[in-house]
């Protein structure tokens, strides 16, 4: 039997955030499509310790961000020395795809579904891998994809204070919007492609977690699909966070029936429509998180500091702050490349948290001030831990009225023994 590593490689945490560990989607759905006749591991650098001497015949590396790609190419050189092959794939693998390239042995290029993978690991035994799979927008049938392969997950390292978190999932494909910071469009096409809902159902139906996660990347494409999928959920009695939800009272409404728990809503403005649109989530029980984009081009220093007191009047539950960054193949990045505002591509800084851009109202270093200063301000009164707290506190209920709250397990030294073993690295 072939033995397969799977490495999620480590990136620079937002020092901001309370750090915690989504386990990662992109293995899941990549080790679903390995045959039955591999072994496989999976190591996710942020929780895993990896030891490169343990046994493996060939690396399949799943990158998301772009942080990832320098520590990732780190890995695959340490492979290769061995004589190891190394299959770069994920979202970060296309958005960088000469540059990884250039550092491993062959790169995939699209979804795995439908008999891919395999093919390309059939190539690989034979001798015959490729350089380059390229399946970028040639889109598999949506019936191909099925359940995530959980079980590799280490899962009691992706806990919070002894919490489980939410396991994710997702019910669609493609996103038909082509939003300005963004390189969703690029990489999953602007056409939306809903998965059967039976099969969703039966995917959500069969995680042990009361608590899930909906990737989708918006849930305001087709309302007579979501408000079925929501019809569906029900009976299911997950909790869930998801990103935007289309902003009419009756689908809003459906989604608190089908246990949505809170929204990721992107606030990109102080109007009515963003205070309206909080209040209908808020009205029906539904928790909301700020995204917050800084360093558009219609923010000044200023701007910022009403948008940081306009959240705290419509009383939003949490925020994230994002200084907007330039990655590649995002409609904003051939536009800044174009006005030679892009200060640098060092992979490694693109977080999120540092400005990689010339701000047209504002210096960079002004930018990065207004950075801090907004998650100081939004969590000084209330800290981040208190008004997760409160959130939690409301899912708990929630739970509790309808019979499905577990006791979270007692707190293991996994997390211990984690960093124990950092230190060896």
């Amino acid at each position: 039997m072939s033995h397969i590593t799977i490495v999620y490689p480590k990136w620079p945490k937002i020092p901001e955030q309370t750090e915690f560990h989504l386990p990662p989607h992109g293995p899941v759905c990549m080790a679903a499509e390995i045959p039955p006749e591999f072994e496989v591991r999976f190591i996710d650098e942020n929780v895993d310790y990896l030891d490169l001497d343990l046994k493996t015949d060939v690396v399949l590396l799943s990158m998301m961000l772009s942080c990832q790609v320098p520590r990732g190419l780190e890995v695959a050189a340490a492979y290769r020395r061995k004589g190891i092959k190394v299959i770069a794939g994920g979202i970060s693998t296309m958005l960088h795809a000469e540059e990884v390239g250039l550092g491993v042995d062959s790169i995939y290029l699209g979804e795995v579904e439908n008999g891919r993978l395999a093919g390309v690991l059939a190539d690989w035994r034979q001798g015959a891998l490729k350089p380059k799979y390229d399946y970028f927008h040639d889109f598999p049938p949506i019936e191909s994809v099925g359940p995530a392969r959980r079980e590799i997950l280490n899962r009691p390292r992706y806990t919070y204070r002894g919490v489980p978190m939410v396991d994710l999932v997702h019910a669609s494909r493609g996103c038909r919007f082509n939003c300005f910071p963004c390189a969703t469009a690029y990489l999953g096409g602007r056409q939306f492609r809903p998965r059967p809902i039976g099969q969703v159902i039966d995917e959500i139906a069969a995680i042990d977690n009361n608590r899930l996660f909906l990737v989708d990347n918006s849930l305001a494409q087709d309302r007579d699909w979501i408000m079925e999928l929501f019809e569906a959920m029900i009976p299911l009695k997950k909790k869930f966070v998801c990103h935007p939800i289309l902003d009419e009272e009756e689908v809003v409404a459906k989604a608190a029936e089908a246990g949505c728990w809170y929204v990721y809503q992107a606030v990109f403005d102080t109007s009515d429509v963003i205070r309206n649109r909080v209040k209908r989530l808020k009205d029906n029980g539904i928790g909301v998180e700020a995204a917050v984009l800084l360093g558009t081009d219609n923010q000044s220093v200023d701007y910022i500091k009403k948008m940081v007191d306009f959240l705290l009047e419509i009383d939003m539950d949490m925020a994230e702050f994002s200084i907007l960054t330039p990655f590649p193949h995002a409609p904003v990045s051939a536009q800044f490349e174009k006005a030679g505002r892009i200060l640098h591509k060092d992979w490694r800084r693109y977080t999120t948290a540092e400005v990689t851009f010339q701000p047209k109202h504002m210096t960079p270093d002004e930018l990065q001030e207004m950075y801090h200063y907004a998650w100081e301000n939004f969590y000084k009164d209330v800290s981040q831990s208190q008004r997760m707290g409160r959130l939690f506190r409301k899912v708990v209920k929630r739970e509790m009225d309808d019979g499905t709250y577990k006791s979270p397990p007692r707190l293991t030294s996994t997390r211990r023994d984690w960093e124990l073993e950092q230190g060896a690295i």
